[in-house]
């Protein structure tokens, strides 16, 4: 039997890990359960991961980057930026079980206190309001919005959504239809859109 690439090894890891934090969560997960689902020795994801630290920050990077390629899909088919913005927005917020969020705010939770996670988490949230940001700009651009911060709207806007998502999933104190009236709300005010209700049909 041919040796596999180390390369292909390491994305087994990395999706092997992906599954064990999203059944045990990112504090109770151990390397010996991601070398045990695998069936391989602790000693080999040490060979590719300097630390269990690494591990799990290299990990949610791996499960977060499929959310980014969505978004740039969402970006590339978008009709307008207002149909981009909802594409997004759609993208961004809490959907049926929300197992993406439960990843999202288990990964706050545990970067309170593990620098590799926080760098992380830090730098692809930063990507999601970079990309709403620059949405609007353009939307300001062609006339679809109304807004002198871009940048500073996109932050508020999502900041926004952050902290519905976490009393949705996990207080389950909002409902979705709540959540998109809100943000409806909070973008109608923020971008001044051409087009009546901003949330009409995004379906969280």
């Amino acid at each position: 039997m041919a040796r596999r690439r180390p390369e292909v090894r390491r994305e087994e890891i990395l999706a092997a890990t992906v599954a064990v934090i999203e059944h045990r969560g990112f504090a109770h997960t151990r390397v010996t359960d991601v070398a045990d689902l695998l069936g391989i020795s602790p000693a080999l994801v040490f060979y590719h991961f300097e630390s269990k630290e690494a591990l799990l920050a290299r990990a949610f990077e791996y499960a977060a980057e499929r959310d980014l390629e969505r978004l740039h899909v969402a970006l590339v088919k978008g009709s307008d930026a207002t149909d981009r913005l909802r594409r997004i927005l759609r993208l961004y917020g809490p959907q049926g079980a929300a197992g993406g969020w439960l990843l999202w705010i288990d990964a706050w939770a545990t970067a309170l206190r593990v620098p590799e996670l926080r760098h992380t988490s830090g730098r692809l949230d930063r990507r999601w309001k970079q990309a709403v940001a620059e949405v609007i700009a353009d939307g300001v651009r062609r006339g679809e919005f109304r807004c002198d911060d871009p940048s500073g709207a996109a932050w508020r806007i999502t900041a926004l959504i952050d902290g519905l998502a976490v009393q949705t999933t996990v207080h389950g104190a909002v409902t979705h239809r709540q959540v998109a009236a809100w943000v409806d709300r909070v973008v109608r005010a923020e971008l001044h859109p051409q087009k009546g209700t901003f949330m009409q049909g995004v379906g969280w």
